[in-house]
This record gives structure tokens, C-alpha cells and sequence, in this order.
């Protein structure tokens, strides 16, 4: 089993849990100002009286929004303020930072975006940046650190209010850097709004989140904006092998690449191979060369990751040789291809892909590996329905067995997902097992396992809890699979 070892499992107590400016009523203090967005499921307006109990001082609401007289005369015996702004959550932004005194302005914050690739990124970003001697702090899917203390998330990118407050956090505790992920929607919803970034790399980009964007131009505007968040002559990385390469390239003319196939990269690799357990491949900037290798890491989607990493960094000014001995050290990330030994000596690997092209790049990596791999995934309820059966279909042309089973259905019919994934998989051609109970279904891939299969259990990876009917329930696969006997 790999695991991380730059970053310990200890809280951060020093983290505030009132902030001077917010959006949610449990940070809220004596003095602070609640900013009452609208959300896509809860209004803000409605817990107004809550803030107001809790000490806020400030109410700002929309320009246009009509409050009941209750609350109106709530906020007037508080004697609370009441400011009306055009956007609620672009005010959000402005006044956390001004309010935390703009932080962002004295760190170095390197963004990753893109639909898949972004945690590993990351997490390869922070850790050669502590191996190179630097205080680092990170913003993840899988959890944010502040150097090597943890602190939990459950959202790719915070609301702005949480962001100021980290970031104050960082500069107050000495750090240099902060790596974050990006997501399209922290752009769209104004999460990092006025954020200026130093670095920015952009992994790829494909189908997701059409449960959010109307289409996927839109999708893709989204990401693309973010580039409009660097800092002049700041380096900005692109995948020079991706369908959308050259549309960026003509938007933004500055940006540099990095890539296998196109030969005009600012960097590339030149030699890939993809051996179980280990990447290598050889870097090419003009004339130098520089050997890369990473053993934590497999398959040719991580060849473009640590390339990408290795780019952003030598454009920022680290040394080539410096930067590859570091991401040598590099032991991987939770969830992301997380090797576990089984008992009967099966390899199986647990991985958050959740979507159609990390499902193509991590089964077409597996299957190379092994004539009997078994996939067990599901896929997430009141989200993109449109992938279900094309991540069903991909299963079917990599698998030859696949277990479907539940991965946050949320208020959606766990039967019903599994019938949208049906509809792209080939019942002829694969055995299929459906089991609603997702313990249930990795213990049923390890009962079908024999000398030389592959387990790959898809959806989750680091994640520990299920969501059913607005109930959250601890789960987790990493655990399931430690306890197969």
C-alpha cells in the first residue's frame, strides 16, 4: 500500500472557527458580517435570524432581494446592519479578503486545473516544493495542509471566506507556497475571485459536470477564465496533446506547453514506459535532457502529470535535475491508483476516477497489466447523467468482470443509476454482477479475484462516507479492502 509520509494525520488547531466575513452561519461570530447567498438548494436570506443570534453585526444581501418583514425587523433590533450589493458571492470574495487583510498578496499560489489529473498535480507540486526546501501549503480534493498539519474539505475548491481565512492562516505561519486546485465552478461561482495566481497549470480537459454547465463550451469557458487570473509573466502550463491546446493557444499566446506526441512542446517526454509500479520518462527543454522517474506512480496519464509538474516548476525557476530528484521521492497521494497487496496475493487499486476519461486512462493502464481485471464502480446520484453509460461502456472494453454498485446516490434511486450504466455496458462480453452494498461488492470482486487479477474499485478513493437521502454515513474503500481476509 503507498501512502503519503509528507503530511501528518494531526489536526490544526490554530485553524479559526469564526471568520470576520461569511457565508455560513457556524463561522459566524460577535462582529462578524454574514453574507446571505443564494444557493442551489438553501437560501441564505432564511438563516439571517440564525447569523444575527450568533453576533454578526453586517447582513448583506442582494441588491433585488425581498426579505420578509419578521426578518426585516430582526435586523432592526439587532441593530445589525443591512448593505445590499449587486453579487452576493463576488462581495463574499471582496470582503473576506479585505477583511483578512488581503493575504493572498504576500504567498505564492500556484493553481492546478483541469477535468482529471488535478490531485496528483497538486500533491506532486507541494511535496517537491518542500523538497526543495520551501514551506508549502495545499488546497485539495482529498484535504488542505498548512506545511504538514491537516485540516478536512469536502469541496475541490472553498468558498472565498474560507480561502481568506486559510490564507491568513499561511502568512501568519511563515508559508512560502500555496498549491490549490481549481475547479471550473470556483470560477464561475466567484470563489477565487481576485486571486492572482503565480503558476497555473492545466492538466486536459473532457466531459463533466453537466449537471452544472449547460454545455461544454461552457464547461470549458469556465476553466479557460481562470487563466485570466495570473499575474503578468507569470509561467502558465497546457497540455500540448489535448484537443483544446490550440483554442487556448490562440487566447492566450504566452501560455507554454508540455506533452508526448506534439513535438513542438516546451517540454516533453521523449521516453515513456509504463511498468507496474514505476513511471520513466526523460524531460526535453531545447537541448537538456533530464531522467524522471517516479515509482509511486503508473500509466502514461501520470507521464503528463509529472511532465506538467516538472515544466511548472523549471518555469518558475527550480533546477531541472533538483526538481526530478524530488518527484523520485514522490510516494503518491490517497485514492489516486492506491495500491493494496490482498491476501491471495491479488493487486487491487483504488482510485477516485468518476468520470469517462479518467475511467478510459486508468482501466486502459490496468488492463495492461492483467488478462482478468475487475472494476467495481457506481456513480454519484443528482449529477452528470450523460457519463453513466459511457463510464459503463468503457468498463465493458477494459473489464472482464464488472461489479456495479452504489457511489452517493444522494436522493436518486441507487437501481436507477445502476439502469443509466447499463445502457452502455455489453452483457454478452462481460460478466456483470449488480450489488447495491458497496462493502458488499468489494469483498464479492475479491471472491471472483485468482492468481493475476486486478481489482479496481472506481468512484470514491480517499473518501470516507456515503450520502443516501440526505444521510451521511461513514464508508470507506480503503478500509473494506484492509479487511478482506
Amino acid at each position: 500500500m503507498m501512502a503519503n509520509d509528507d503530511y501528518n494525520n494531526e489536526p490544526l488547531h490554530l485553524f479559526p472557527k469564526k471568520y470576520p466575513v461569511t457565508c455560513h452561519t457556524d463561522h459566524v461570530g460577535a462582529g462578524s458580517t454574514f453574507v446571505a447567498i443564494k444557493g442551489f438548494q438553501q437560501d441564505g436570506l432564511a438563516y439571517i435570524p440564525r447569523a444575527i443570534e450568533h453576533g454578526a453585526t453586517t447582513i448583506v444581501v442582494e441588491q433585488d432581494a425581498i426579505l420578509d418583514s419578521n426578518i426585516l425587523q430582526r435586523i432592526e433590533r439587532s441593530g445589525a446592519c443591512l448593505v445590499r450589493v449587486p453579487n452576493t458571492r463576488k462581495a463574499l470574495a471582496q470582503m473576506s479578503a479585505r477583511a483578512n487583510g488581503y493575504p493572498a498578496k504576500k504567498l505564492l499560489i500556484i493553481a492546478v486545473t483541469g477535468t482529471k489529473g488535478k490531485t496528483t498535480c497538486a500533491y506532486l507540486l507541494a511535496h517537491c516544493l518542500r523538497t526543495l526546501g520551501h514551506k508549502v501549503a495545499l488546497l485539495s480534493t482529498v484535504a488542505n495542509y498548512i506545511d504538514s498539519e491537516v485540516l478536512p474539505t469536502e469541496l475541490t475548491t472553498q468558498q472565498p471566506d474560507y480561502l481568506h481565512t486559510f490564507f491568513k492562516v499561511c502568512v501568519d505561519r511563515g508559508i512560502q507556497y500555496v498549491v490549490m486546485e481549481a475547479a471550473a465552478q470556483a470560477y464561475t461561482l466567484y470563489r477565487t475571485h481576485d486571486i492572482e495566481f503565480d503558476g497555473l497549470l492545466f492538466t486536459n480537459f473532457s466531459q463533466e459536470h453537466a449537471e452544472f454547465y449547460a454545455t461544454l463550451e461552457e464547461y470549458f469557458q469556465a476553466k479557460s477564465g481562470l487563466f485570466r487570473q495570473l499575474k503578468p509573466n507569470a509561467p502558465c502550463l497546457v497540455n500540448a496533446d489535448d484537443a483544446r491546446f490550440e483554442t487556448l493557444h490562440k487566447a492566450f499566446p504566452h501560455i507554454q506547453s508540455y506533452g508526448c506526441d506534439n513535438q513542438n512542446s516546451t517540454y516533453r517526454a521523449v521516453v515513456s514506459q509504463e511498468i507496474v509500479g514505476e513511471v520513466n520518462t526523460t524531460c526535453i527543454k531545447q537541448e537538456l535532457n533530464v531522467p524522471v522517474s517516479c515509482a509511486a506512480l503508473i500509466g502514461r496519464f501520470n507521464v503528463y502529470n509529472v511532465l506538467g509538474v516538472m515544466g511548472l516548476l523549471v518555469s518558475l525557476g527550480f533546477s531541472e535535475k533538483l526538481v526530478a530528484q524530488a518527484i523520485s521521492s514522490f510516494v503518491g497521494v490517497p485514492g489516486r491508483l492506491e495500491r493494496y497487496q490482498l491476501p491471495n496475493g491479488v493487486q487491487c487499486f483504488i482510485d477516485y476516477a468518476h468520470n469517462p476519461s479518467s475511467f478510459e486512462a486508468v482501466l486502459s493502464t490496468l488492463a495492461g497489466l492483467t488478462e482478468h481485471l475487475i472494476v467495481v464502480f457506481g456513480a454519484g446520484g443528482d449529477r452528470d447523467r450523460i457519463k453513466r453509460p459511457i463510464m459503463g461502456a468503457i468498463a465493458s472494453q477494459y473489464a472482464q468482470c464488472i461489479i456495479l454498485t452504489s457511489d452517493n446516490p444522494r436522493s436518486e434511486d441507487p437501481n436507477a443509476i445502476i439502469a443509466d450504466i447499463m445502457h452502455g455496458v455489453d452483457r454478452e462480453d462481460n460478466k456483470v454482477i449488480q450489488e447495491l452494498d458497496r462493502a458488499q461488492a468489494i469483498q464479492r470482486a475479491y471472491a471472483e479475484s485468482r492468481p493475476g487479477s486486478i481489482i479496481a474499485v472506481l468512484g470514491k478513493g480517499p473518501d470516507e462516507y456515503q450520502l443516501v437521502k440526505g444521510v451521511k454515513s461513514f464508508f470507506s474503500d480503503a478500509k473494506t479492502v484492509l479487511s478482506l481476509t
